[in-house]
């Protein structure tokens, strides 16, 4: 039987979008990204309970900072007590999945959509996704735009302005265009952070 044309979208395989949104019928969801982006900012509950909707899935805690901007939405699935600051993009023509205790700088682009390198296939309207997953515990910093089919793995942290091409391993800083590990993140910044955090409430 032949995969519908969202199902291939989702796949990872190509696809048509003028095929797609007729299927998906995500108008729903482009009103609702809409309606949050008018909200005050000051109600913030009424942002949170449109964010749980949005998005195919949240954990209890969240907070995405208006103005944020999104394709599907029902496509991105976040965990527990994820923050992001404003002006996020969630280009989720496939499947966005982003850990526990992750936070964003903002302006922080995730891309899942690409199109063929060949010219002729492209300009006929054939396009492809590859997902995007975010381990636990990853900050990315303000402006990081993470490419089509990047894993970054836990605890990673990744430079304002870095252009994530490739995987990350889990427990690095990464910088750069296209981003590159600068170091692996060691005990001692445990040790160095934990002193700090106990010096503020010894004050």
């Amino acid at each position: 039987m032949k995969m519908s044309e969202f199902k291939r979208m989702v796949a990872g395989e190509l696809y048509k979008a003028s095929k797609v949104e007729p299927e998906y019928k995500p108008d729903n969801n482009r009103a609702l990204n809409q309606e949050i982006n008018q909200l005050n900012l000051l109600d913030t509950e009424k942002i949170v309970a449109l964010e749980k909707e949005l998005f195919g899935q949240t954990g209890d805690e969240l907070f995405v900072n208006p103005p944020l901007y999104i394709d599907y939405g029902k496509n991105t699935r976040i965990g527990q007590r994820f923050y992001a600051n404003m002006d996020c993009i969630f280009l989720d023509v496939a499947p966005i999945t982003i850990g526990d205790d992750v936070m964003f700088g903002p302006r922080v682009s995730l891309i899942t959509a690409s199109h063929p390198i060949d010219a002729g296939v492209r300009q006929r309207g054939l396009e492809y996704g590859k997902a995007i997953t975010i381990g636990n515990r990853v900050w990315l910093g303000a402006g990081v735009i993470v490419n089509p089919g990047v894993t970054i793995g836990e605890n990673t942290i990744v430079g304002s302005g870095t252009v994530v091409t490739k995987n990350l391993p889990a427990n690095v800083i990464a910088v750069g265009n296209p981003a590159r590990i600068l170091r692996e993140i060691t005990d001692s910044d445990r040790l160095y952070w934990e002193e700090k955090e106990n010096e503020y409430y010894e004050k």
